[in-house]
Order: C-alpha cells, then sequence, then structure tokens
C-alpha cells in the first residue's frame, strides 16, 4: 500500500494565489479585510483537516468507478 504525506505541499505562486482568494472571498462575502497572516491560518488549517476528507473522497469515487469498469471488462469474457 502506499502511503502519502498527510500533508500537501503547494508552490509559493498557488500558495500565494490562494492566500489572495481567501482575502478576496472574505471581502466579497463578509465584507471583512484579513491580512495575509489570518489567510495562511486558514489555508494551514484547510489542507491539515478539510483537503484529507475531500481528497480520500476522489480516492473512493475513483476506486468505485475503476471497480465498475472492470466488472464490465468480466462481462465481454467469451469463455467461463
Amino acid at each position: 500500500m502506499i502511503k502519502l504525506k498527510s500533508r500537501f505541499n503547494l508552490a509559493k505562486e498557488e500558495k500565494e494565489q490562494i492566500i489572495a482568494d481567501i482575502k478576496g472571498f472574505f471581502l466579497k462575502q463578509r465584507d471583512e479585510e484579513i491580512g495575509d497572516l489570518g489567510a495562511m491560518l486558514l489555508l494551514d488549517f484547510i489542507t491539515e483537516k478539510l483537503a484529507p476528507f475531500f481528497y480520500n473522497r476522489g480516492i473512493n469515487a475513483a476506486k468505485a468507478m475503476l471497480a465498475q469498469k472492470l466488472e464490465d471488462l468480466h462481462e465481454l469474457e467469451i469463455w467461463n
């Protein structure tokens, strides 16, 4: 079994863009300005607590799809 790191590594540019997006979200949705530190802390929370949940959801969906495709292959067998 492959063991992945529990932490998602983001490139510097990706992290900067996400922080800007978080700040923009707070300004637009909550009419509240948060600084870089607040946005970074929120990003850290999301990557540590929420991202693994959604990642695992995606993996489980992929496993279900692959299982269905494998079943489709079994149905193509000529000799049982």
